[in-house]
């Protein structure tokens, strides 16, 4: 079927409500918590591109005896649909607007893939070539929003298969997952800058149907697992780290009378934003924290003893990739906790009973469910495994309404932070687009956000707490930011990320999860895959070269304009006073 995604350009509102009953606890983190989720955690339905990822590329083809499947296509294909995930086709043929074949001789090719590949759940196609301005055809999101309607689902819950990296950009765009399968027409940047890549259809079907298994506790032998009553969780990282591992926290809690979660002070705030926890455990642990301390024997035996005076039955252990739980998994042992689970590349010997492990680039929040799951833990339905916070107190009043576009150009680590001279640029430019802006940034960072505000923006710099951010980021239309909390935040409330990610690690594990973004910056450049804290190329080429037309064309592929000014009134027009432009009060 042939069709114009209705409302395309304009992606139907994704923002998550704040549905946490209970400031104190989870409240069993929602209605029917304890039971296993059922059916797929991850995804509803696989979309996929067709020329060049279903198909061979034919250019313009409206002769169904030159369609050639991919190799291993059909298997492959077999495999979802016996794994019961929905399949969609998602392509783009300008060939319809260029009159090089009729509608007809389309149908005729579809019928042919569907003859050969078996049946699809839904196509959707754009007909309209790049100058008409469509907002369905890729990189924007349009036939991925429109697919997922006619599936039943949302772009959360799908992931996209393609081999360029339009259709890469149009998944983000939406919010859903991609994987990128290479050919020979696809550039090299493109594979830089994709979230995950397959070097075939069979292989990228096979790491969709891992990632599924792998958040799943049947899949580790875990049926109707007892009840436990006090579950100790670890996340020692910066707040950054602590919100990605929000959803394994909540799969947790959701099996569990109480949870415990010993943090880091870097993390204490984020931690206060989870829901599922029951109490703060705060200890700065020397083999996580950046700038540690000497190692204090009288501190860690005042750990051990905090840790006992818990009383948890079980442990989890989250980590960064990078880290080893094995330090904590001994003081554990010595606190008597009988049962710890972590994932470790290191043997552990007897120092974890649940030795998970996770293949390298998995997003860190599918990394944490991974091992909630190997643990015996599932997301409670209707729950599933979004990321969310507990509510957040209203904004501060100086933001204006709701609609207005986040800068958050700091970050703690120097390398994933916007060079202060382009986030001044893109201010201006975004105010000048008719965008209103709040600049956001910590106390340390009151000089930047000054500079950066100018006298086109609101500046808020460190004059909110993380909770205080959190509301802000709630009321925004977008956020701009790098690879730094606030992108976090903004997927937990569902609102559209500009990401200027700094490739210094993967997007693909560190990028906003499971919200609409669209990724700026040199993913091909020097730093890439260094973790390096502080820009280790002068000039910070990886964002430098960026314009601040992108991030406003970012903005407009994401659906998100300035808002609409009103009409003037006649007296105001009378007076020469601009729309949207007050003659009362004070002015301000």
């Amino acid at each position: 079927m042939t069709f114009t995604p209705r409302g395309a350009g304009n992606p139907p509102a994704v923002r998550q409500d704040q549905v946490e009953p209970d400031q104190r606890r989870s409240a069993r983190v929602f209605a029917g918590a304890g039971r296993a989720a059922s059916g797929p955690v991850l995804f509803d339905a696989v979309l996929l591109d067709r020329d060049g990822t279903l198909i061979e590329d034919v250019p313009y083809n409206g002769d169904p005896d030159k369609v050639r499947p991919m190799p291993g296509a059909r298997d492959a294909l077999d495999r979802l649909r016996a794994a019961g995930l929905r399949l969609a086709v998602v392509t783009n043929q300008s060939g319809l607007a260029r009159g090089l074949f009729t509608e007809a001789q389309m149908r005729a090719v579809h019928a042919r893939v569907e003859q050969l590949l078996g049946p699809f759940d839904a196509w959707a196609v754009c007909p309209h070539d790049d100058g008409d301005g469509c907002g369905c055809r890729k990189p924007a999101p349009g036939l991925v929003y429109a697919a997922a309607q006619q599936l039943g689902t949302v772009p959360a819950r799908c992931v996209l298969v393609g081999d360029i990296g339009r259709d890469m950009t149009a998944a983000s765009a939406a919010g859903a997952s991609g994987i990128l399968v290479p050919t020979p027409v696809t550039r090299p940047r493109e594979v830089a800058a994709a979230p995950q890549v397959a070097p075939d259809l069979p292989a990228a079907v096979a790491e969709i149907l891992r990632r599924q298994a792998a958040v799943d506790p049947a899949t580790y032998g875990h049926v109707d697992a007892p009840r436990v009553q006090t579950v100790l969780v670890v996340r020692a990282d910066s707040a950054g780290d602590v919100l990605v591992t929000g959803p394994g926290i909540r799969a947790v809690a959701a099996g569990a009378r109480r949870v415990v979660l010993l943090c880091g002070p870097r993390g204490r705030a984020a931690a206060e934003l989870l829901p599922g926890v029951d109490e703060i455990v705060e200890h700065r642990l020397p083999w996580i924290d950046p700038a540690p301390d000497p190692v204090d024997p009288a501190d860690m035996r005042r750990l051990v003893d905090r840790l006992a005076a818990v009383g948890a039955d079980e442990a989890v252990v989250f980590t960064s990739f990078h880290q080893s739980p094995l330090p904590l998994a001994l003081l554990l042992r010595l606190a008597g906790i009988h049962r710890v689970s972590a994932i470790s590349d290191d043997y552990p010997g007897s120092l974890l009973d649940v030795r998970h492990r996770v293949p390298p680039g998995v997003p860190e929040a599918e990394r944490a469910l991974s091992l909630a799951a190997a643990a015996g833990f599932a997301p409670a339905e209707p729950d599933g495994p979004a990321p969310r916070l507990r509510p957040v107190p209203a904004p501060p009043p100086e933001v204006g309404a709701p609609g207005y576009v986040v800068l958050h150009p700091g970050s703690a680590a120097q390398a994933r932070g916007c060079p202060p001279e382009l986030a001044a640029r893109i201010a201006r430019a975004l105010a000048s687009a008719g965008h209103r802006v709040v600049v956001t940034g910590g106390p340390d960072e009151r000089e930047l956000t000054a500079w950066v505000a100018g006298d086109v923006a609101v500046d808020l710099g460190g004059r909110t707490t993380l909770a205080g951010l959190a509301a802000t980021v709630a009321g925004a239309g977008a956020v701009v930011v790098g690879n730094t909390g606030p992108a976090h935040l903004a997927a937990a409330h569902g609102v559209p990320v500009v990401s200027l990610f700094a490739p210094t690690v993967p997007f693909g594990q560190w990028g906003p999860w499971r919200v609409p973004t669209v990724r700026l910056g040199d993913a091909e450049a020097p730093c890439r895959d260094t973790r390096a804290a502080r820009c280790p190329v002068p000039g910070h080429p990886c964002l430098s070269g960026l314009e601040p037309d992108q991030v406003l064309d970012a903005l407009r592929l994401l659906g998100v304009g300035p808002p609409a000014r009103p009409a003037p009134r006649a007296a105001d027009r009378a007076a020469g006073v601009p729309a949207g432009t007050s003659t009362g009060g004070s002015g301000r």
